[in-house]
C-alpha cells in the first residue's frame, strides 16, 4: 500500500512550486485590487474637482452679472435687463464648454435587456463579481445612441430639474408674496384674479388648440418624426402661459411708472405662475378611459377640473396654515428676544411650506406664495425690528441670486442640453399662437372688467399689458421638468427660444413702448391718476391725499372688503400684537378666551401697530375740495366755495374703516402737492 501511495503524491519540489505560485497569484490579485481602488479614488477626486469647477462657473457668472449691472445702472442703460445679461453670459460660457473642452470619458457600451418590458430607476450590474449601481437618466432614441454626451464637464453643469423646483423656485415665489404692496394690489384684486385665472385658462386653450393645428400641418409636410398628442399641445399651452415680466416690472419700478399698471402686471404674473403650474398638473392627470388615451372624454375632463380645484385649494390652505402657525409661534414665545433664532425659524418655516406641499401631492409654488402673503400680513407684525430687516433682505438676496442663476443656466442649456429638437414650423407657430393667446387674454377681459370698474383700464394700459407678456423662469422650469419624450423635448427647445426673444427684444423695448403709449412715469407711488375734469382743484395742500383716501376705500375690491372686517376684529388680534382687543369684539361670555388670546401690547398701544412696508394715508383730517363753485367735503356734504377743514367725519368712522385706511395707506410720510413739499409730523407707537 505504501508504494502506490507514494507514487500518487507529488514530489516535494512540485509542492513548493505550487505554494509559491499560489502566493504569487495572491500577491497579483492583491496588487490588482489595490490598483482598482486607487483608480476609483482618482475618479472620485476628479469628479469632486469637476463639481467644484461647475459651481465656480455659475458663481463667476453671477459675479460678472452683478458688476455689469452696476455699470449699467451707473450709465443709466435700460435697453438690457440683468436677466437678459445673465442669459448672454450663460450663452458665452455654454459655447466655451461645448466647443472648447475635450471629451474626457470613453464611449459607453450598450447592453440589451430584451426580457424586460420597462426601464428600472436603479440598476445593479455585475462586473467580474463586483456590483455597480446605475441610475436612470432618461430615454435615448436609437438614432442618437452614439451621440451620448462624453464630456464629463458638460454633464456636471447639467442640473437635475428638481434642483430648480426644490431649491431655486421657493425663494423667488416667496419673495413675490412677502414683498407684496397691499394698497394697489387689493384695489385691483378683482381684475388681477380675472387675468390670472380666467385669462390664463383662455390663453392655455387657445395656444393648445392652435399648436395642435400646427402639429397636424407638420405631420402633413413630413416634419413630425414621432408622436405628438393633443394633450401635449395643451400642456405646452399651460407651460408657455406662465408669464414672468421681471424685466418690464424692474423698468417700471425704476422709472416709477403708473402704480395701477404695475399692480395689474405684478399681480397677474404672481398668481399666473401658480395657475399655470396647477393647470399643467391637471392636464397631465387627464386620462380618458378606453383604448385611445388621448381622445376627449367628458368624465376625464371634469376629473381634471376637480384635480385643478383640489390642488389649488389644498395648496392655498397649506400655505396659509403654515403662515398662521408661524405667526402664533412668534406671538406666544419670546423669540423676539433672540433675533437670530427668530429669523432662522421664519426662514425654515417658509421654505418647508414648499416641500411639505410637494410631499403631500399639492403644488409648492401656490403654497409658498400664499405663505409669503400670510407671513407679510400677520407674522411680520410679531417680529423684532432686527428680524424684520433681516427677513426682508434675506429673501430679497435669495430671490436675486436664484433668478439670475436660472437665467444664466438658460444660456448654458442652449448648448449643454443634449436632447434639443428645433422645428422651424413649430417655433413660428408657437410665436403666432402666443401672440393670439395673449391678445384673447387681455382685450376681451379688459372690456368686461371695465364694465364694472370705476377707474377704467385704458387702451394704453391694455396695449402695455399685451406687450409685457414675457416668459421666464417658471416657463423654463416647467418645460425642463419632463424632457423624456420627443414632444416634450421639442416643447422645451421652443420654450427656451421664446424666453430668449421675449427677455431680449420685448424687455429691451419697454422704455420706448412706455413713451409711445404716453404712460405716466416718474409718478409718486401714493399719487392717483389726475382727474379728468380740469375744473376740479384742491384748496388745501393735503386735500389730494384726503380725496385719495376716500377713493382707495371706495375702489378696494369688494371681495377684499367682505373679509376685512372679520380679519381686523378677530384674526389680527389672535395672530398678532395689533388690532382691537378681543375683549371688545368677542361676546362677553368669551371673556376668558379673549383675555388669553389678546396680547398685552394691544392694550398698551393707542393705535394699531403699523407695518413698515404698508402704504400710509394721513388720518388727521378730511380736507375740503372744490368742484366749480361748490365746495365738497370728504363726508359728502356740499356748500359755498370756502376752504374749510372737516374733522368730524373722521370721528364718525368705524374702527374697521380707519384700520382699512391704515393698512391700505402709503409708506411715505411726506406728501408733495402742487409743487410744494409739505412734511407732516407723525407720532405712533411701534
Amino acid at each position: 500500500m505504501a508504494g502506490p501511495l507514494r507514487r500518487r503524491l507529488p514530489p516535494l519540489p512540485l509542492l513548493l512550486l505550487a505554494a509559491a505560485g499560489l502566493r504569487a497569484a495572491e500577491r497579483s490579485g492583491g496588487s490588482s485590487s489595490a490598483m482598482e481602488e486607487l483608480a476609483t479614488e482618482k475618479e472620485a477626486e476628479e469628479s469632486h474637482r469637476q463639481d467644484s469647477v461647475s459651481l465656480l462657473t455659475f458663481i463667476l457668472l453671477l459675479t460678472l452679472t452683478i458688476l455689469t449691472i452696476w455699470l449699467f445702472k451707473h450709465r443709466r442703460v435700460r435697453f438690457l435687463h440683468e436677466t437678459g445679461l445673465a442669459m448672454i453670459y450663460g450663452l458665452i460660457v455654454g459655447v466655451i464648454l461645448r466647443y472648447g473642452t475635450p471629451s474626457t470619458s470613453g464611449h459607453d457600451k450598450p447592453f440589451s435587456c430584451s426580457q424586460e418590458d420597462r426601464p428600472f430607476t436603479t440598476l445593479l450590474v455585475n462586473v467580474s463579481g463586483k456590483f455597480f449601481e446605475y441610475t436612470l437618466k432618461g430615454e435615448i432614441s436609437p438614432g442618437k445612441i452614439h451621440n451620448v454626451e462624453q464630456n464629463d464637464m458638460l454633464r456636471k453643469v447639467t442640473f437635475d430639474p428638481e434642483v430648480f423646483f426644490n431649491i431655486l423656485l421657493p425663494p423667488i415665489i416667496f419673495h413675490a408674496g412677502y414683498s407684496l404692496k397691499k394698497r394697489h394690489f387689493f384695489r385691483n384684486l378683482g381684475s388681477i384674479l380675472a387675468y390670472a385665472f380666467l385669462g390664463t385658462a383662455v390663453s392655455c386653450f387657445i395656444i393648445g388648440n392652435l399648436m395642435y393645428g400646427v402639429v397636424k400641418l407638420m405631420k402633413l409636410v413630413g416634419q413630425l418624426s414621432d408622436k405628438f398628442y393633443y394633450t401635449d399641445c395643451l400642456l405646452f399651452g399651460a407651460i408657455i402661459s406662465a408669464t414672468d415680466p421681471v424685466t418690464v416690472l424692474a423698468i417700471f419700478n425704476e422709472l416709477h411708472a403708473d402704480v395701477d399698471l404695475y399692480a395689474l402686471l405684478f399681480g397677474e404674473s404672481v398668481l399666473n405662475d401658480a395657475v399655470a403650474i396647477v393647470l399643467s398638473s391637471s392636464i397631465v392627470a387627464y386620462q380618458p378611459t378606453g383604448e385611445n388615451t388621448h381622445a376627449f372624454d367628458a368624465a376625464a375632463f371634469f376629473k381634471s377640473v376637480g384635480v385643478f380645484l383640489g390642488i389649488f385649494s389644498g395648496s392655498f390652505m397649506m400655505g396659509a396654515v403654515t403662515g398662521v402657525v408661524t405667526a402664533l409661534v412668534t406671538k406666544f414665545t419670546k423669540l423676539h428676544c433672540f433675533p437670530l433664532l427668530e429669523t432662522a425659524l421664519f426662514f425654515l418655516m417658509s421654505w418647508s411650506t414648499f416641500l411639505l406641499a410637494e410631499a403631500c401631492g399639492f403644488t409648492g409654488v401656490v403654497a409658498v406664495l400664499f405663505c409669503g402673503i400670510t407671513q407679510a400680513h400677520y407674522t411680520y407684525n410679531n417680529l423684532s425690528v432686527e428680524s424684520r430687516s433681516r427677513t426682508k433682505q434675506l429673501f430679497e438676496v435669495l430671490h436675486f441670486l436664484a433668478e439670475n442663476f436660472i437665467f444664466s443656466y438658460m444660456g448654458l442649456a442652449l448648448f449643454t442640453f443634449q436632447k434639443h429638437i428645433f422645428s422651424p414650423v413649430f417655433i413660428i407657430g408657437a410665436f403666432v399662437a402666443i401672440f393670439l393667446g395673449r391678445a384673447a387674454h387681455i382685450y376681451p377681459l379688459s372690456f368686461l372688467l371695465n364694465l364694472g370698474r370705476r377707474h377704467k383700464i385704458s387702451w394704453s394700459f391694455q396695449h402695455m399689458m399685451m406687450f409685457s407678456g414675457l416668459r421666464g423662469a417658471m416657463a423654463f422650469a416647467l418645460a425642463i421638468r419632463d424632457t423624456a419624450t420627443y414632444s416634450h423635448q421639442m416643447m422645451f427647445s421652443t420654450t427656451l427660444l421664446i424666453v430668449f426673444f421675449t427677455v431680449w427684444i420685448v424687455g429691451g423695448g419697454t422704455t420706448p413702448m412706455l413713451s409711445w403709449l404716453n404712460i405716466r412715469v416718474g409718478v409718486d407711488p401714493d399719487q392717483d391718476p389726475p382727474p379728468t375734469n380740469d375744473s376740479f382743484q384742491v384748496l388745501q395742500g393735503d386735500g389730494q391725499d384726503s380725496a385719495r383716501r376716500n377713493r382707495t376705500k371706495q375702489e378696494s375690491a369688494w371681495l377684499f372688503r367682505l373679509w376685512y372686517s372679520f380679519d381686523h376684529n378677530y384674526l389680527k388680534p389672535i395672530l398678532t400684537h395689533s388690532g382691537p382687543p378681543l375683549t371688545t369684539t368677542l361676546p362677553s361670555w368669551c371673556g376668558l378666551i379673549a383675555r388669553c388670546l389678546t396680547s398685552p401690547q394691544v392694550y398698551d398701544n393707542q393705535e394699531q401697530l403699523r407695518e413698515e412696508d404698508s402704504d400710509f394715508i394721513l388720518n388727521d383730517g378730511d380736507l375740503t375740495v372744490t368742484y366749480g363753485d361748490t365746495t365738497i367735503t370728504a363726508n359728502g356734504s356740499s356748500g359755498p366755495h370756502t376752504a374749510t377743514t372737516n374733522l368730524d367725519s373722521r370721528r364718525t368712522k368705524s374702527s374697521s374703516e380707519e384700520a382699512l385706511e391704515r393698512d391700505l395707506g402709503a409708506a411715505d410720510h411726506e406728501v408733495t402737492s402742487r409743487g410744494t413739499r409739505l412734511v407732516f409730523p407723525l407720532e405712533y407707537n411701534a
